[in-house]
Parts: structure tokens; C-alpha cells; sequence
């Protein structure tokens, strides 16, 4: 398995809810900045996937531990799961950075398909982006709920 891309991601004072934590639907806004920023480095010397158009197909989380705002940011890992003819799967972590704990608060999986906006279809994934994809490949996820 590739290392792990790892981002951090700060959180915002409105991603609290009434509870006093993280709300559970922030984490995807949180998957979605490490994609953001992940996708720019992954593919340095091009349009990123994000420019040529691709949609969310799926998102799977497993909470772990509620995460309680903060103003140390959470560290992401990201890696990709699968690849496939028109897109692919990425697996995440949402932990703590070592300097402040060692907390895993959820392990993520989104499914990611290229589509063109023009012709509303999708669109197959090109040699290059293949390539660039395949340095970051790993395991799959493994989510307790899947064991049973």
C-alpha cells in the first residue's frame, strides 16, 4: 500500500451542532477540502479532475468518536480504493495530527465519477490521470459494520 496523502483541515466554529460536536454532515465538507486540496498536488501539471468535471456517486462514514471544535485543525489521510472505467473510490481517516492526540474520530469512503457537464454523461478516465491515480492506491476500507 502507498503512504497515505495526509492533509490537514481546519475545523470552523459553525461546524458545531447543538450537542457541543462536530456535526455529523460536516465531515463531508471535511472530505470534500482534502479532496480540494489533494487533488491539486496529485495532478500538478494539469487541469485537476475537479476542472474537467466529476460528481460525488456515493459517500460511506463510520463515526468512531465525537469531535469537538477546536483550533488545531484534524489531519485527513486520503488514498484511493478502486479504479475503474469513468472514476474511482477514495478512503479516508479523520484523526488527530500527532500534535494533539491520537483520536481516530472516522474512517470514509466516496465513490467519484468524471462526468462532462456539456453532454450530461460520463466520461472515461484518461491514461494520465490513471497513472497519477495509481501512486496513491491502498486498501480498501474496512468498516466494522461491513464485518458483521
Amino acid at each position: 500500500m502507498a503512504d497515505p496523502y495526509v492533509v490537514e483541515v481546519p475545523l470552523r466554529w459553525s461546524d458545531m451542532d447543538a450537542y457541543g460536536h462536530v456535526n455529523n454532515v460536516q465531515y463531508l465538507r471535511l472530505l470534500e477540502d482534502a479532496r480540494v486540496i489533494g487533488f491539486r498536488e496529485w495532478f500538478p501539471d494539469r487541469p485537476t479532475l475537479l476542472d474537467e468535471g466529476i460528481v460525488v456517486t456515493h459517500h460511506a462514514i463510520e463515526y468512531r468518536a465525537p469531535l469537538t471544535y477546536r483550533p488545531e485543525p484534524v489531519e485527513v489521510d486520503m488514498w484511493v480504493t478502486r479504479v475503474h472505467g469513468a472514476g474511482f473510490d477514495l478512503g479516508y481517516t479523520v484523526r488527530d495530527p500527532a500534535s494533539v492526540g491520537t483520536s481516530l474520530y472516522a474512517l470514509a469512503e466516496t465513490g467519484l465519477a468524471l462526468y462532462d457537464f456539456a453532454t450530461a454523461r460520463p466520461r472515461r478516465l484518461e491514461p494520465g490521470a490513471r497513472k497519477a491515480l495509481a501512486a496513491h492506491v491502498g486498501e480498501p476500507v474496512t468498516f466494522r459494520r461491513a464485518a458483521r
